[in-house]
């Protein structure tokens, strides 16, 4: 699992997300007027999966439960096309997050009933990592300390019995970006989960070496007035990682969270340049939208548009392995 780990964030490349539910896939399909099946799903995986060279930038990606079962027109399971390229198998386990009882605005991520058993199959099917996803919402008296840990604790449950099933577990507590909270408020918000997050990883008795970490950038509020330069947000993000995450993690893995895929490059670059040398572990990137929007938006469910999308699926991955080396550029 530790090899795996370093596996997952080595020689700069990084984890593509393309664990949609099918209903997140199918809103996505809607805004495109792209037909709701199964089989326009399957084909857009296909087009992802199949992408010339992606191998080069991504080194593993998080399938969903439809999609690791699912095959190549030809036959081919998709999980023998990932690993032929070496691209490391991974799938999302939890269940969505849902609203949390006694705590309105407030989310909790369930999926933990069962998650033994499906772990065990999904580790027989070839999968090697997983990925569990946490939603904290900022508003005024939000988070409360009770919808941290309650978190918390299920990210450190389900790590757990990941490493029991010898998958690596992909922690993923985001701080969303909805709302008009200051670039400092976000900071602080993010500081408090990770806290959070590590106290109740050691209590699960979790094997740190053999985890990725996936949190958000700190960011401002989408509609907060005072936006920040992306050197801001580095220096912030970094700031709270340092603070927050113990070397003995071999990988951070930012979400994209709703950025625009230049956005998420140029931030993650800035980091990298300006922070590489001093840190703990490698800071990369596990990207769903700012990977795949360009793609799909050329897609369209249109076969004669496949190698544009594809082209323009492995310009994105390109430019996020160039942030991880610092060499990003708009241009």
């Amino acid at each position: 699992m530790i090899d795996t780990a370093r596996m997952l964030v080595a020689d700069d490349k990084g984890i593509l997300a393309m664990d949609e539910s099918t209903p997140t896939c199918n809103k996505r399909f809607a805004s495109l007027d792209i037909p709701l099946t199964e089989e326009a799903r399957r084909a857009y995986r296909e087009l992802i999966i199949t992408t010339s060279g992606l191998g080069d930038s991504i080194s593993g990606a998080i399938l969903y439960d439809e999609t690791i079962r699912q095959q190549k027109k030809d036959g081919t399971p998709f999980l023998k096309v990932l690993s032929d390229v070496g691209i490391i198998p991974g799938i999302k386990v939890d269940a969505g997050a849902k609203e949390m009882a006694g705590h309105p605005g407030e989310k909790i991520t369930e999926g933990l009933d069962g998650l033994r058993d499906r772990l065990k199959e999904y580790f027989q099917m070839g999968a090697r990592f997983a990925k569990w996803r946490a939603v904290i919402v900022v508003d005024d008296g939000l988070p409360s300390r009770s919808g941290l840990e309650a978190n918390a604790h299920a990210l450190a449950r389900y790590a757990a019995l990941c490493q029991e099933a010898g998958l690596i577990p992909i922690v993923e507590p985001e701080v969303l970006m909805d709302g008009d909270h200051t670039l400092e408020r976000c900071l602080k918000v993010t500081e408090e989960a990770l806290r959070n997050v590590f106290i109740q990883l050691n209590c699960q008795r979790v094997m740190l070496e053999g985890i990725l970490l996936k949190p958000n950038m700190v960011l401002p509020g989408l509609t907060c007035p005072q936006q920040v330069s992306v050197d801001e947000v580095a220096d912030a993000t970094v700031q709270c990682l340092l603070r927050t995450v113990p070397a003995a993690v071999p990988g951070i893995a930012f979400l994209s969270g709703g950025q625009s895929p230049e956005l998420a490059s140029a931030r993650l670059n800035a980091m990298n340049v300006r922070f590489k040398s001093r840190l703990p572990w490698a800071l990369a990137f596990s990207y769903g939208r700012a990977i795949q929007q360009p793609a799909l938006k050329i897609w369209r469910g249109d076969e004669a548009n496949v190698a544009a999308a594809q082209a323009a699926l492995l310009h994105r991955a390109q430019c996020n392995r160039a942030a991880r080396r610092g060499e990003y550029t708009a241009d």
